[in-house]
């Protein structure tokens, strides 16, 4: 029997925010929710702002914008549980779970829902592995480039190695065992 991930309140009613740099903001129109497997029910009142910033941007050229796909409502919801869980290591790791689940709810394969989990989780230790936590801020920088900075190629670097590393043990629809995995995989390619 497949695995129950939970449902959304509906579809986001946003618009997009012009600011000064990036751009890279849109707010809630409405309330808008996503509730577990568990019947936690995920929050995110009308007027938050979503940056997107969980995943790392270093790795959009690999799983997509946080913008686009089958987990754009998923990073809307996560967006605010990492808001939330910020400083509580705990809580930032029931956030993960549950995007996974919101990635799955929105229509991510497992295969994709399990690349996208090792990308936020990349994105939860970049304050803590200094080889990231450069390439995470220059993620924020506004103005154009025409090159990649050296630290995000090696956050591009370490998550094809981590990702080759994680679906070399196949995929699981398992958030819990996911975890264990994921956790195995960033330990390889950070030593932290």
């Amino acid at each position: 029997m497949p695995q129950e991930h939970g449902f959304f309140s509906g579809e986001p009613s946003t618009r997009w925010m012009t600011e000064i740099g990036s751009d890279r903001k849109m707010q809630l129109l409405e309330d808008f929710a996503f509730t577990d497997p568990d019947g936690f029910a995920w929050e995110v009142p009308s007027g938050y702002e979503v940056d997107g910033a969980s995943i790392p941007k270093a790795l959009w050229s690999l799983v997509g914008s946080p913008y686009t796909g089958d987990y754009r409502r998923a990073s809307i919801v996560h967006d605010k549980a990492c808001n939330d869980a910020v400083g509580d290591i705990a809580l930032r790791r029931a956030a993960d779970r549950m995007f996974y689940h919101a990635c799955r709810a929105g229509g991510c394969t497992p295969e994709e829902a399990n690349t996208l989990y090792l990308g936020v989780r990349i994105g939860a230790l970049g304050g803590v592995v200094p080889l990231w936590s450069l390439g995470i801020e220059e993620s924020f920088t506004p103005k154009p480039r025409t090159s990649i900075p050296p630290s995000e190629k090696r956050i591009e670097a370490d998550f094809r190695v981590a990702s080759e590393l994680l679906l070399r043990q196949g995929v699981t629809d398992d958030p819990f065992e996911l975890e264990r995995r994921v956790d195995a995989a960033i330990n390889t390619v950070s030593g932290q």
